[in-house]
Order: C-alpha cells, then structure tokens, then sequence
C-alpha cells in the first residue's frame, strides 16, 4: 500500500520544453496585463468604458497571439527554404 502511495506521490516529469514555454507563456501575460491591460483600465473612471477598453485589450491580445501563430506556421512552412538561405554563406 505504501508502494502505490509513493508512486502516487511522486511529483511528474516535466521535460524543460515544457517549462521554458510556460514561463514564456506567463512573462506574456504579465507583461500583456502590465503594459495594455492596466494602463487601459486606469484611464477611464465610468464601468462600461473599463470593460470597452478590457475588451478591445483582449482583442488586441488575441490579434498579437493570431499573429504570433502565423507567424510561427510561415516558419514551419518554409523552413527548409531557410536554412538553405543562412547555411550558403
């Protein structure tokens, strides 16, 4: 009995990708909430324009991640055309 609690116990394996990637995640979210969210919020004083700027912030943050994800799939995409361009010269 004491095996399986131990087992169950044991704290999981995470590969360094995976937390390299969340910490990237969360330095993102802190420095979206810092830099957009925050400064939106504190410029308006009645409720329904906090929650007009919460939400156009929300929407520029899904524009950047949209853009990000292309981005990123553009990469992926020509990525042997890449690498042909850097290992030439």
């Amino acid at each position: 009995m004491r095996e399986v609690a131990a087992q169950l116990l044991q704290p999981a394996a995470i590969a360094p990708e995976y937390l390299l990637f969340g910490g990237a995640g969360l330095i993102s979210l802190v420095a979206f909430v810092g830099l957009i969210l925050a400064p939106a919020l504190s410029s308006y004083g009645r409720i329904w324009e906090k929650a007009a700027a919460s939400f156009l912030s929300l929407f520029v943050l899904l524009a950047l991640v949209l853009i990000g994800i292309a981005l990123g799939l553009v990469i992926i995409y020509y990525y042997s055309d890449i690498t042909d361009l850097f290992s030439q010269g």
